[in-house]
């Protein structure tokens, strides 16, 4: 709920933190922020108002995705990884703090890792109000707030004790900004293998070889990694499963839901793919 992590979060103005009076979040200089009726809250700033994020078609096609359970295995491993990066944290003397999920989409990752994690609090931050009114919904103890991930995030600095980025941008000073100094940052990130049967058939835009290499890049200045493991997997999909896959993610905004539609039906009734990512932990650099 959104109460409950309402002392995690911070104006995105002047980082003041933040109380609620009905459909609105204040701060002590008078910046005021409203919370939509189906539970989040907007901290955009002004010059970030307008859309963004996922559509609402992409957010559909990810929700079925996810309720079929391709990625349950996947998430699972994450909620395990998280547990033992949030026992890490605590032998290394973290103690409260929430759970911060950037680029959370509609939760579903999050939810699963609070279900492993009883008595702590989850934020999750996206741009996209579709899948923010998902967020909101996924979990009794999930907060879900609008913000841009690129720029400063709407959370108190030291807030968390554990974040996560699951395919989603990373902003590292601003992770490393509201990590507790104890904390951990779990990030899952697609190898150049990942789902390549359906990328081949569809002419759909591949992973990125030098993911890692960017990865550590973007994040090295301000995290130490302490682990990493791949997960792989192979997935069983028909054609309304394909489809899904791919619209839920970047070439939904390469190529036109009828194209794709087209292309899917072209294919087998049944398809193979493969799912391959690495499961990376960080902690904050001295």
């Amino acid at each position: 709920m959104l109460d409950d992590v309402l002392p995690y979060l911070a104006c995105p103005y002047c980082g003041a933190g933040l109380t609620r009076t009905g459909s609105a979040l204040h701060c002590a200089r008078g910046h005021a922020f409203n919370v939509a009726r189906q539970g989040y809250a907007s901290l955009l700033p002004k010059k970030a108002h307008g859309e963004g994020g996922d559509t609402a078609a992409m957010v559909q096609a990810r929700t079925d995705f996810l309720a079929a359970g391709h990625f349950a295995d996947l998430a699972a491993e994450v909620a395990d990884t998280a547990a033992e990066a949030l026992a890490a944290a605590a032998a290394d003397g973290a103690g409260a703090g929430c759970v911060v999920e950037s680029g959370a989409g509609t939760g579903y990752y999050l939810a699963r890792v609070l279900d492993a994690l009883p008595g702590r609090v989850g934020i999750a931050l996206d741009r996209s109000r579709y899948a923010l009114r998902r967020a909101a919904r996924a979990h009794e103890r999930i907060g879900a707030v609008a913000c841009d991930v690129w720029r400063r995030l709407p959370v108190t600095a030291t807030a968390a004790v554990l974040a996560l980025d699951v395919f989603a941008p990373r902003n590292g000073p601003e992770l490393r900004r509201i990590l507790n100094p104890a904390g951990r940052l779990v990030v899952v990130t697609p190898d150049d293998d990942h789902l390549r049967e359906l990328a081949g058939a569809l002419g759909l835009l591949s992973v990125d070889e030098r993911k890692q290499e960017r990865l550590a890049e973007k994040l090295g200045p301000y995290f130490d990694l302490t682990s990493r493991r791949e997960y792989r997997a192979r997935l069983e999909l028909g054609q309304t499963d394909i489809l899904a896959a791919a619209q839920m993610g970047p070439a939904a905004w390469h190529a036109g839901e009828t194209d794709l539609a087209a292309r899917v039906r072209s294919l087998p009734e049944q398809m193979t793919a493969t799912v391959s990512v690495r499961v990376s932990v960080f902690r904050p650099s001295a």
